[in-house]
């Protein structure tokens, strides 16, 4: 995707930034800052992509405060205490997080059927959308991005399940959260956060909750925030001491890549990008994927979700309605149980996460180990059987002209690999064993110089787990988890005829589908499954200095299972920056 030079790269660990209009639309119309003068003329191919533009020539100022079709998470009817863990203004903020401690509260001293984060802000003005994460213990607990506002102003919410990190809630723990945010003259947006964490009492209708054994962050602090920033070969290496009795290990990881890596879906192969260097490209190609490896050995691979943040593309595409993942990120799981046995020598081990080969800028990058433990024997042991991880995937790329001139890149990947070991236990030897398989396509059509660019990208694959106790006597325990990441986008930017005037457009198309699945008897049983599609649109025209459309849409529709093993389906569409459809239906 084009990086044009009126446009910022989103910061990471410095105020340097991304892909944003956000600076000329909450100006007025007739006193927008300029963007560059990029052609005297109009040209065949400029003028029909004018003609083309989506929106009805309304310049959209304000909108509805945020929201999404996510379902909101449970909560179960007992008794409950709420803390307030934060309430913080986040002005000029970069290497200034906010710091404090967490304590559960004396009036529910657990346990604990489930615990809730909320998160909730309110700003107003004009500022860039920014990345913002909290850390508990040194885990990271939540991640997510912040709305671009208006001028009048805007409010969101977001909740996250933190049940999972309740064997670190037990006691009091530092907190760290960190919104990078620069508020000057021009960024007047100063965002206004509250943190609360409400703990709910179990009773005998809502159980303890089910957590791991222990909690083990893979992070660089526990008093600062705890992602790296890693660029092109680098990584990030933990030393861990785990506990002597484990039997399992689960690794939940977070990464999103910033700057040139924020569109990463989008980018050219790094010849094409030297090749036309005025298109403004960024390189690396469009493949992704991140590496994890326990003690330098290769242990398991992640393929990231194509993340949006909410003034990507075009800003007006995600009022009110953000894109998939931009406000509650999904972190991936990892199972490195296969390596268990292994590290329970009391010593030091390490666990190195590295960010995608061809990455062309930073990755944001951290995560959290999940231990379970053997209640009855002191230590246990075992050994790594199986190991087929290759350093790299079989990895495709073709280029071609097309007879109206653009350019076809088409790239194509795909992964199968088997890891599998053994954990001696006090019931016995047990046996897991993890095959996962990926496939990836992408094309990328760039056309007119670089001002318009289409993408299409299929990323799907599934992990299926098998544990085994015993001499492999009895019917081993098999699981599925599937994922499918399509998206596809469209991006324009047209110069008009006369100076300080352009046309700039996209439309997104992007799904995130999920399924858990059991084997038995032979059949694959659903357990959970997840489909959010959102499709979006948004336009800016400027003539002459002169903002004449600026205007966006879109539709989310979300169906899943819910925590209980429910159903919710929640469809939400909206125009000019306000809601015409929030729909709620049973779906059984």
């Amino acid at each position: 995707m084009k990086i044009f030079p009126h446009r910022r790269r989103r910061a990471l660990a410095a105020p340097v930034a991304v892909l944003a209009l956000a600076a000329a639309l909450c100006l007025p119309a007739a006193t927008a800052s300029a963007a560059p003068a990029t052609a005297s003329s109009t040209s065949p191919a400029a003028a029909g992509a004018r003609a083309a533009a989506p929106g009805t020539g309304k310049v959209e100022t304000d909108y509805a405060d945020p929201v999404t079709a996510l379902p909101p998470v449970s909560r179960p009817d007992t008794p409950h205490c709420t803390v307030t863990a934060m309430r913080h203004d986040f002005a000029n903020s970069y290497g200034q997080p906010f710091t404090g401690t967490l304590t559960p509260p004396e009036d529910c001293p657990g346990p604990w059927s489930k615990v809730v984060l909320d998160w909730s802000g309110s700003v107003a003005g004009r500022q860039y959308d920014r990345l913002a994460g909290v850390w508990i213990g040194g885990a990271e607990v939540f991640r997510t991005s912040t709305p671009e506002p208006d001028p009048s102003g805007i409010h969101w919410h977001v909740d996250q399940d933190l049940s999972s990190f309740i064997p670190l809630l037990r006691s009091p723990q530092p907190v760290v959260v960190d919104l990078g945010n620069i508020v000057d003259s021009t960024y007047t947006g100063v965002y206004h956060m509250t943190m609360t964490v409400t703990y709910y009492q179990a009773d005998r209708r809502y159980p303890p909750a089910a957590t791991a054994d222990q909690v083990l962050p893979v992070s660089q602090s526990t008093t600062a925030p705890g992602w790296w920033t890693l660029g092109k070969g680098q990584s990030a290496t933990a030393s861990l001491t785990f506990p002597r009795d484990l039997t399992g290990v689960r690794l939940q990881l977070y990464a999103r890549g910033g700057g040139c890596e924020e569109f990463w879906y989008s980018n050219v192969p790094d010849a094409y990008a030297a090749q036309h260097p005025s298109y403004g490209l960024c390189g690396g190609g469009s493949y992704r994927e991140v590496q994890v490896l326990v003690d330098g050995r290769l242990a398991g691979t992640v393929q990231p979700f194509p993340a949006i943040y909410t003034g990507g593309i075009s800003p007006l595409m995600w009022r009110p309605i953000p894109s998939v993942d931009a406000f509650r990120t999904q972190p991936y799981d990892v199972d490195l149980t296969p390596f268990a046995g292994t590290l329970t020598d009391g010593r030091p081990h390490t666990v190195t996460l590295l960010p995608p080969a061809g990455a062309s800028d930073l990755w944001t990058i951290d995560g959290s180990l999940f231990l379970t433990t053997d209640p009855l024997r002191q230590q246990t042991t075992g050994a790594v059987t199986a190991d087929t991880i290759r350093s790299a995937p079989t990895l495709g790329t073709t280029q071609s002209t097309r007879p109206d001139g653009s350019d076809l890149i088409t790239t194509t990947a795909g992964r199968d690999w088997t890891v599998q070991g053994y954990v001696d236990t006090s019931r016995g030897r047990i046996t897991t064993r993890v095959d996962q398989h990926t496939d990836y396509r992408n094309s990328n059509t760039i056309a007119d110089q670089g001002q318009r660019q289409v993408t299409s990208q299929r990323d799907s694959g599934w992990t299926r787990t098998t544990t085994s106790t015993g001499n492999g006597w009895g019917r081993p325990e098999v699981s599925r988890a599937g994922w499918s990441y399509p998206i596809d986008v469209t991006s324009g930017y047209t110069p008009g005829a006369n100076a300080d005037s352009y046309l700039a457009s996209g439309q997104v198309t992007v799904a995130r589908h999920l399924d858990e699945q059991t084997l038995r008897g032979g059949s694959w049983r659903d357990q959970a499954r997840t489909d959010d599609e959102l499709t979006a649109q948004g336009v800016l025209d400027r003539e002459s200095g002169t903002i004449v459309q600026a205007d966006g849409s879109g539709r989310e529709h979300y169906v899943g299972t819910t925590a209980n093993g429910g159903c919710y389906d929640h469809e939400l569409a909206a125009d000019h920056g306000y809601v015409t459809l929030d729909r709620v239906r049973d779906c059984g």
